[in-house]
């Protein structure tokens, strides 16, 4: 899940250990909720108490196999003041974790693709992908690659603000250099290396274990480009008996895709873009300049203005999608709770008031009445998870809204469902309450 804010700027602390048994870091970072969780740790919502603004803390292992936050610490030092990188506020050791302190944005690329229905507009897609390539241009700029391209990683700003709808670019954990900073001499080519990135979105280069450089980097745009366009790419949903197995198979669809093929439906520029970055060689600078033009024709030529103007901002009636954006994990989590914790869930029915629509709303009663369920509290959260599976399964379309605020009306058994069952069931919401997306390992996934 992703909070809709941004941070003012402040300086940069690099600290030592300091304790979190009162809940700040770094003397004066106060650590808020969970938004987010993978491989790497841990991400909180917080607040700098100096100035009350909100910020991310990002918490990892210190004993991780694989650290990557000293890392990705020092990528966004190098990057520091560099438009659409969010700042570094603090990074240090608490207790047994690492931790690292940037400002808060807004919802990531992913997240808006599922509020606008998982396909964008030509218009959309042009402008975000002017400021994407712009982003990674200022990353090859400080001789640095970023190696794991996906929409998740590319985050809006805060309503409202002069940067709402600058595109920014995060997580830098998987970021190397492809150059010495001072020599500018680049590294030598090498074959037989391990994946790193993310398979939907990989380079085809990468998946023949072949040294990333600029040119990989780019590709992988290219690919999210057109699963914005096409809502999906023809590697996706793939099986194999292993995970290795699966990434061939990716690599190797990859391969057998013409790109006439992947682009076919959409302006030629998309196909011009992915032929020019998939001839590149490894050393090769890229001409940036030429990849933004590509798109700015395609505006000019389909008649549409570079205003600004994206299709996540029409949503709502012309509100936006912060006016439609109630909906995360924990509000799915207490619609559940609520379910089970009143008569409807065992036949009977409840009226009350949705937070997110103001409408009136009787809950309905499922096609059987059910009897309340006697379990020991070991098997609360497996035959909770059930009772609800089976109660959302039979509810009508035409119940929409999350009911959070219904009237308390009885009892039952609360319950904790688990995160697999939630994300299978939680687009029975609204179009507008979108499932959060929990984050997951920077590989592998996202097949």
């Amino acid at each position: 899940m992703t909070t809709p804010h941004v941070i003012a700027s402040s300086s940069v602390h690099h600290g030592s250990q300091s304790g979190t048994s009162n809940g700040v870091v770094g003397t004066h970072f106060r650590v808020g909720k969970k938004i987010g969780e993978g491989s790497f740790g841990v991400v909180f919502e917080g607040t700098n108490m100096l100035n009350n603004q909100p910020v991310a803390i990002k918490f990892e292992p210190r004993k991780s196999e694989a650290p990557q936050l000293r890392d990705e610490y020092r990528s966004y030092r190098t990057l520091n003041g560099t438009p659409g990188v969010p700042q570094v506020h603090y990074f240090g050791q608490e207790g047994l974790h690492n931790v690292l302190v940037i400002d808060l944005l807004g919802p990531n690329l992913e997240d808006l693709f599922d509020m606008c229905g998982r396909k964008f507009s030509i218009k959309t897609v042009c402008m975000a992908a002017k400021q994407m390539v712009t982003r990674v241009q200022a990353i090859h700029e400080k001789s640095l690659i970023y190696r794991d391209i996906k929409p998740d990683n590319f985050l809006i700003g805060v309503p409202g603000s002069r940067n709402a709808n600058t595109i920014h670019i995060i997580d830098f954990g998987m970021a190397k250099h492809y150059r010495d900073p001072k020599t500018k001499i680049h590294i030598p080519y090498r074959e037989r290396k391990s994946l790193s990135g993310t398979a939907r979105y990989m380079s085809i280069n990468t998946h023949l274990g072949r040294e990333q450089s600029r040119r990989d980097d780019l590709e992988s745009l290219g690919h999210v480009f057109m699963y914005f366009l096409r809502g999906g790419l023809p590697w996706q949903g793939l099986r194999a008996a292993t995970n290795k197995q699966k990434y061939e198979k990716i690599g190797e669809k990859k391969q057998s895709t013409h790109i006439d093929e992947l682009c076919e439906g959409f302006p030629e520029e998309f196909a011009i873009y992915m032929n020019y970055v998939r001839k590149l060689g490894f050393e090769e600078t890229p001409d940036y300049d030429f990849l933004r033009d590509l798109f700015s024709k395609v505006l000019k030529t389909l008649g549409e203005p570079e205003d600004g103007v994206f299709d996540w901002m029409l949503l709502n009636g012309g509100k936006g999608w912060e006016a439609g954006h109630v909906s995360s994990y924990e509000c799915f989590l207490s619609e559940i709770t609520l379910i089970l914790n009143t008569p409807v869930a065992f036949g009977y029915s409840c009226t009350g008031t949705c937070k997110c629509c103001g409408t009136t709303h009787t809950s309905p009663r499922p096609r059987a009445p059910l009897t309340p369920p006697r379990w020991p509290s070991s098997l609360t959260t497996s035959l909770a998870g059930w009772h609800a599976n089976t109660l959302l399964a039979s509810r009508p379309r035409a119940y929409a809204c999350p009911p959070q605020a219904l009237a308390p009306c009885g009892g039952g058994p609360a319950a904790r469902i688990p995160w697999q069952f939630t994300q299978r069931r939680q687009r029975a919401a609204s179009p507008a309450c979108k499932p959060a997306r929990q984050p997951a390992a920077n590989y592998p996934h996202g097949t």
